[in-house]
Order: structure tokens, then sequence, then C-alpha cells
């Protein structure tokens, strides 16, 4: 069965000059989602729908690369719809006050492999806070119409009160509903329209 893409890891000179360039994400095969402990057994889990973002990739220097990325607080989906209502709603994310969180990426070290630690600047709310997120580089695709293509996996862990996000959180650690701890998962995929180097 003949190939329609050339396929190239992220290690190596060759898909390292590759993978260089200005990338926008892909929200159609791009996944942000989130799970959260519930009665401290069962997990809550959800994902926004409604994201854009822009990656500065530097396949030499990866250190210099950097990633933006916004998403609409109304977009997001658990399952329930009521569910979805309460935590979109003024008590919690309060969407119609706060349309949109946003992330900046503020440095990138390299932690083994294909393996990459990136801080950054998480606004929810209007509270700008740090974060931290473990990334897994993927591969550079480049497609039968010539269009590049890089995916990454990444996780990372924060405490929503740390935002003022306190709904459900009752002062005694025993009736904790829902808690207070969150897991982010990234399921990224951007494609470069055009082959920019970085400044």
């Amino acid at each position: 069965m003949p190939r329609t893409f050339m396929e190239t890891a992220l290690t190596g000179d060759g898909p390292r000059d590759a993978l260089t360039g200005v990338y926008l994400l892909d929200p159609l095969k791009t996944t942000i989602g989130f799970s959260v402990r519930r009665a401290m057994v069962a997990h809550v889990r959800g994902r926004f729908t409604d994201l854009e973002g822009l990656l500065q990739l530097d396949g030499r220097r990866p250190t210099r690369s950097r990633a933006f990325l916004t998403v609409r607080t109304g977009s997001l989906r658990t399952g329930l719809p009521e569910r979805d209502a309460r935590l979109t709603g003024p008590g919690y994310l309060d969407t119609a006050t706060f349309p949109l969180m946003g992330f900046r990426s503020t440095g990138i070290v390299h932690i083994g492999e294909d393996r990459f630690r990136m801080s950054g600047s998480l606004r929810i709310k209007d509270v700008d806070l740090p974060l931290h997120i473990d990334l897994a580089s993927g591969r550079v695709r480049r497609d039968s119409y010539g269009t590049y293509r890089v995916g990454f996996k990444g996780t990372a862990v924060l405490r929503r009160s740390d935002w003022g996000l306190n709904w459900n959180t009752p002062p005694s650690a025993r009736d904790v509903l829902v808690g207070d701890t969150v897991k982010l998962v990234f399921d990224i995929s951007a494609v470069r329209p055009g082959q920019p180097d970085l400044p």
C-alpha cells in the first residue's frame, strides 16, 4: 500500500530541521481534557471543544520554542448538560464574565529523550499563575499536499482553588465531594501552513 505522507521521528538532524517553524493548532484533532476526583472514589472527566493556539518550534534548539493557547470556557463538556451548566455558570468558571482562559509558555527544558517540561502562565478568571506541563514529542509528518503536521502529548496537575475555583469544596476534607486537584491532559495536533523561521 503506497504511503501518502512522509513521517519521521523528532530525533536526528534531518527531522529536527523539518520540525522548525510556526504551527497552528488543529482544533478538530486536538484534545484538552481534564479529570477531577469526585466523592473521593470516581473521577469526573471532560474536555474543552473550542480552542486555538500557536506553536513556534525550533527543532535544533527546543528551549527557544514557544506556545500560546486560548480556550473558550463555555465549551466545557463533561457528558452531563446539567453539570456543564453549573461548571460554566457564575459560581465557577463564570463564562459570561470570563469567556476565555489562556496559557503562554515562558520556558522549556529537556528532561530526557523526547520528553520536555514546559513552564508557563495559565490565566483563569483574570488570575495568572504558573503551570508546568510535561510533554512527550510525537512525530512530524508531511502529507501529500506538502503540509507539515506535528503532535505532542502532555499532562499537568493544578489545584483549582489557587485560581479561586472553590465550588463544592467544603472546609472539612472528609466532606469534599469534588477534589481540589485537577489533572490536565493534552493531545496536541498542529499544522504548519508555511515555513517561516523563528525570530
